[in-house]
Protein backbone atom coordinates (compact mmCIF):
# COMPACT_ATOMS: atom_id res chain seq x y z
CA UNK A 1 0.00 0.00 0.00
CA UNK A 2 1.30 3.73 -0.93
CA UNK A 3 1.75 5.91 1.84
CA UNK A 4 -0.26 9.02 1.15
CA UNK A 5 2.82 10.99 1.86
CA UNK A 6 4.37 9.73 -2.33
CA UNK A 7 1.80 11.76 -3.54
CA UNK A 8 0.72 15.51 -4.18
CA UNK A 9 -1.14 17.51 -6.10
CA UNK A 10 -0.98 20.93 -6.99
CA UNK A 11 -4.24 22.92 -6.28
CA UNK A 12 -6.95 22.73 -9.36
CA UNK A 13 -6.65 26.11 -11.71
CA UNK A 14 -9.50 26.76 -14.24
CA UNK A 15 -9.70 27.94 -17.35
CA UNK A 16 -12.65 28.90 -19.37
CA UNK A 17 -12.50 27.99 -23.76
CA UNK A 18 -13.16 31.90 -24.45
CA UNK A 19 -10.40 30.85 -27.52
CA UNK A 20 -9.96 28.54 -30.49
CA UNK A 21 -6.97 28.97 -32.22
CA UNK A 22 -6.04 27.08 -35.36
CA UNK A 23 -3.12 27.04 -38.00
CA UNK A 24 -1.47 25.02 -40.42
CA UNK A 25 2.58 24.24 -39.80
CA UNK A 26 4.03 22.79 -43.12
CA UNK A 27 6.75 20.43 -42.57
CA UNK A 28 9.41 19.53 -45.45
CA UNK A 29 10.96 16.57 -44.72
CA UNK A 30 14.47 15.13 -46.13
CA UNK A 31 12.81 11.79 -45.98
CA UNK A 32 12.77 8.88 -43.40
CA UNK A 33 13.05 9.92 -40.02
CA UNK A 34 12.16 12.59 -37.15
CA UNK A 35 11.84 15.85 -37.18
CA UNK A 36 11.80 17.93 -34.40
CA UNK A 37 8.54 20.26 -34.15
CA UNK A 38 8.53 21.26 -30.72
CA UNK A 39 9.41 25.32 -31.15
CA UNK A 40 7.02 25.50 -34.03
CA UNK A 41 4.69 24.17 -31.94
CA UNK A 42 5.70 26.63 -28.63
CA UNK A 43 5.43 29.51 -31.22
CA UNK A 44 2.04 28.77 -32.17
CA UNK A 45 1.26 28.70 -28.81
CA UNK A 46 2.72 32.18 -27.78
CA UNK A 47 0.98 33.79 -31.06
CA UNK A 48 -2.13 32.28 -30.11
CA UNK A 49 -2.04 34.02 -26.72
CA UNK A 50 -2.74 31.34 -25.00
CA UNK A 51 -2.85 31.08 -21.07
CA UNK A 52 -4.51 27.91 -19.94
CA UNK A 53 -6.23 24.86 -21.88
CA UNK A 54 -4.97 22.21 -24.45
CA UNK A 55 -2.93 22.10 -27.86
CA UNK A 56 -4.26 19.40 -30.30
CA UNK A 57 -1.57 18.39 -33.53
CA UNK A 58 -3.25 16.16 -36.13
CA UNK A 59 -0.93 15.24 -39.33
CA UNK A 60 -2.97 14.62 -42.62
CA UNK A 61 -1.30 11.65 -44.07
CA UNK A 62 -1.38 7.85 -43.77
CA UNK A 63 2.38 7.48 -44.12
CA UNK A 64 3.46 10.13 -41.51
CA UNK A 65 2.63 10.35 -38.17
CA UNK A 66 3.31 12.42 -34.51
CA UNK A 67 4.59 11.27 -31.09
CA UNK A 68 6.02 12.84 -28.08
CA UNK A 69 9.90 12.06 -26.99
CA UNK A 70 13.25 12.85 -25.86
CA UNK A 71 14.72 15.17 -27.12
CA UNK A 72 17.79 15.12 -25.48
CA UNK A 73 19.91 12.12 -26.76
CA UNK A 74 19.30 11.81 -30.55
CA UNK A 75 20.06 7.96 -29.99
CA UNK A 76 16.53 7.38 -28.66
CA UNK A 77 15.34 8.25 -32.06
CA UNK A 78 17.91 6.21 -34.24
CA UNK A 79 16.65 3.24 -32.04
CA UNK A 80 12.77 3.82 -32.11
CA UNK A 81 13.48 4.11 -36.10
CA UNK A 82 15.16 0.58 -35.88
CA UNK A 83 11.92 -0.62 -33.65
CA UNK A 84 9.83 0.46 -36.64
CA UNK A 85 11.63 -0.92 -39.43
CA UNK A 86 11.83 -4.25 -37.92
CA UNK A 87 7.85 -4.18 -37.05
CA UNK A 88 7.30 -3.29 -40.74
CA UNK A 89 9.72 -3.97 -42.82
CA UNK A 90 10.16 -3.00 -46.44
CA UNK A 91 10.85 -7.16 -47.00
CA UNK A 92 7.72 -8.53 -46.27
CA UNK A 93 5.85 -8.94 -49.78
CA UNK A 94 3.13 -6.41 -49.34
CA UNK A 95 0.14 -6.42 -51.18
CA UNK A 96 -0.21 -3.00 -51.36
CA UNK A 97 2.87 -1.67 -52.89
CA UNK A 98 1.64 1.08 -55.89
CA UNK A 99 3.86 3.57 -54.62
CA UNK A 100 6.56 1.54 -53.45
CA UNK A 101 7.99 -0.65 -51.59
CA UNK A 102 7.90 1.74 -48.54
CA UNK A 103 4.08 2.55 -48.53
CA UNK A 104 2.76 0.00 -46.97
CA UNK A 105 5.29 -0.30 -43.99
CA UNK A 106 4.54 3.72 -43.74
CA UNK A 107 0.91 2.90 -43.24
CA UNK A 108 1.63 0.35 -41.27
CA UNK A 109 4.03 2.73 -38.99
CA UNK A 110 1.51 5.25 -38.79
CA UNK A 111 -0.90 2.95 -37.82
CA UNK A 112 1.60 1.91 -34.65
CA UNK A 113 1.72 5.18 -33.80
CA UNK A 114 -0.25 8.30 -33.89
CA UNK A 115 -1.71 10.86 -36.34
CA UNK A 116 -3.25 13.27 -33.44
CA UNK A 117 -1.64 14.74 -30.19
CA UNK A 118 -3.27 16.61 -27.40
CA UNK A 119 -0.88 18.72 -24.84
CA UNK A 120 -2.14 20.73 -21.81
CA UNK A 121 -1.13 24.49 -21.86
CA UNK A 122 -0.41 25.73 -18.29
CA UNK A 123 0.37 29.45 -17.71
CA UNK A 124 0.71 30.07 -21.58
CA UNK A 125 3.52 27.35 -21.41
CA UNK A 126 2.92 23.53 -23.34
CA UNK A 127 3.41 21.31 -20.23
CA UNK A 128 5.88 19.17 -21.97
CA UNK A 129 8.37 17.47 -19.71
CA UNK A 130 12.19 17.98 -19.12
CA UNK A 131 13.07 15.60 -22.18
CA UNK A 132 10.14 15.69 -24.16
CA UNK A 133 9.75 17.38 -27.44
CA UNK A 134 6.92 17.23 -30.02
CA UNK A 135 7.81 15.11 -33.33
CA UNK A 136 6.55 14.51 -36.91
CA UNK A 137 7.97 10.99 -37.69
CA UNK A 138 8.28 10.58 -41.77
CA UNK A 139 7.72 6.79 -42.65
CA UNK A 140 8.42 6.87 -46.43
CA UNK A 141 12.32 7.63 -47.95
CA UNK A 142 11.49 10.33 -50.22
CA UNK A 143 11.34 13.88 -48.80
CA UNK A 144 7.69 15.06 -48.58
CA UNK A 145 5.35 18.36 -47.83
CA UNK A 146 3.59 17.48 -44.58
CA UNK A 147 0.69 19.34 -43.09
CA UNK A 148 0.08 19.49 -39.31
CA UNK A 149 -2.78 21.16 -38.10
CA UNK A 150 -2.64 23.26 -34.74
CA UNK A 151 -5.17 23.84 -33.03
CA UNK A 152 -5.72 25.26 -28.94
CA UNK A 153 -8.62 25.56 -27.13
CA UNK A 154 -8.60 27.83 -24.02
CA UNK A 155 -8.35 30.58 -22.04
CA UNK A 156 -6.16 33.47 -23.32
CA UNK A 157 -3.59 36.51 -22.20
Amino acid sequence: MMSSRALSRAPITAAAVTHVASSLLTVQTNGAGFVDITGETAKFIAEANAQDGALTLFVRHTSASLTIQENADPTVLADLATVLNRLAPESVGWTHDTEGPDDMPAHVKSMLTATSLQIPVLQGRLALGTWQGVYLIEHRRRPHRREVVLQFLGGTR
